[in-house]
């Protein structure tokens, strides 16, 4: 089964890529950049080798030769994309008009309610009938032609690793920590972060992350107009991509909330979405709620690894770059790397061999055994508990110091069984 299994993510990693060839949006190949993925050098200034928060998140000006971030040619930072006159510039309507929209799914902009949520009210979540996350948890669009929604690792006990809302100027230790317990994440980063932390983003590269897009300002992505759609997708490629050299195949919706037309337009840049199917909720740990219970979510999430609930696939877990987050996911990866067999991005866990658009291949591997993710080769050795503590510490100091925030795979079940039976 767990050979099949795998066979099964190979078929379908292969089938999408080749299929996202095709899209006729090349919109990436205007993006210029002067970064090298493949050699990155990142310069030594205080905010990329510190662990002092203050000193990481002290504002720079990149060097020019690298790149230059010309205020007029995007949108405001943490704004709608289509701010600054984004939505009139000929670089983005060039992009607008080349997509047919009268392709385009006839689904309503969503509202909030008025305390801010979103407003389901009147939707029909029995027939689900625009694949709405946010109503239904749906993760398989109801249109043809749109990927569907990747939600959970295939091989049996992995723990997925993903981390939204990078790049994060005070991240230096928590990066530390997975470089040395040779862990590799899914980092969603954030286009506005990007451009106010370039050298961030490079460090998530040279790391050997998988870099994926969350939009530019994280908004709920179905009260966005088409326009305003495509813009946040838009932006935010160009962003990693200046920063990078590298465009993602992959995005993941803030708040996971996606309906077909929203589906449809990431299509549209060849994008698929990256949801999860266990929810950490620490972003609200000091928050909205204790810390304990975020730990609790961790502890029971964990267990899983062991008490046979993922015997058959595995997790993508949803957890965050920001605040108290880093030195919860520092406190509890010992325990995740012993009960689970694999602890790896979701690029490695679904087999995809190309998740950039550029000629960039894809060489991190599923782990044979629990050990290979720890610096020491003993998953619960005193090293990878020890540095935990350690790196702990250091990013516990900037909770007070610093804050920053393919064609539907349905059509193609034919070929995938073809390659399986």
């Amino acid at each position: 089964m767990q050979i099949k299994t795998f066979a099964l993510s190979a078929a379908i990693a292969q089938v999408a890529t080749l299929a996202l060839a095709d899209t006729s949006a090349n919109y990436w190949q205007s993006f210029t950049s002067q970064i090298n993925p493949k050699n990155i050098s990142i310069p030594s200034i205080e905010q990329t080798s510190s662990i002092d928060p203050t000193q990481e998140c002290a504002y720079y000006t990149p060097d020019a030769s690298l790149f230059t971030f010309n205020a007029s040619e995007w949108p405001s930072i943490w704004e709608v994309a289509t701010t600054n006159g984004m939505n009139e510039s000929a670089e983005f309507l060039s992009v607008y008009n080349s997509i047919d929209w009268t392709k385009a799914p006839n689904i309503s902009v969503r509202t909030l309610d008025a305390n801010g949520n979103l407003d389901t009210t009147g939707y029909n979540t029995a027939t689900d009938p625009d694949c709405w996350w946010t109503a239904t948890t749906c993760t398989s669009p109801k249109i043809s032609d749109i990927n569907d929604d990747i939600s959970k690792c295939p091989e049996p006990e992995t723990w997925g690793l993903t981390y939204d809302d990078g790049p994060n100027c005070s991240h230096n230790a928590f990066y530390d920590y997975l470089q040395e317990q040779k862990l590799k994440a899914s980092m969603f980063y954030i286009g506005s972060n990007v451009v106010d932390w370039p050298y961030g983003a490079m460090r998530g590269v040279v790391d050997g992350h998988h870099i994926a897009s969350h939009t530019w300002s994280h908004p709920q992505m179905t009260t966005k107009t088409n326009q305003e759609v495509l813009a946040e997708f838009y932006y935010t490629q160009k962003a990693i991509k200046l920063a990078t050299g590298l465009t993602p195949r992959y995005w993941r919706p803030p708040y996971g909330d996606i309906d077909d037309r929203v589906r449809w337009i990431a299509s549209q840049l060849g994008l698929t979405a990256v949801i999860w199917n266990l929810d950490t909720d620490d972003w609200s740990a000091g928050v909205t709620t204790t810390v304990e219970a975020v730990e609790q979510s961790y502890s029971d999430y964990i267990a899983m690894g062991t008490n046979g609930t993922f015997a058959n696939s595995g997790n993508i877990v949803l957890t965050h770059e920001i605040n108290t987050t880093m030195s919860l996911a520092v406190e509890n990866l010992p325990k995740i790397i012993s009960a689970y067999k694999q602890v790896i991005d979701v690029a490695t866990c679904y087999n995809i061999s190309h998740p950039y658009f550029e000629d960039y291949e894809w060489t991190n591997v599923l782990n044979g055994t629990k050990s290979s993710a720890t610096a020491s080769g003993s998953a619960t050795s005193a090293s990878a508990s020890g540095g935990a503590t350690t790196a702990a510490a250091h990013i516990q100091a900037s909770t007070s110091g610093a804050m920053s925030v393919l064609p539907n795979l349905a059509l193609i079940s034919a070929f995938i069984a073809t390659l399986l039976f």
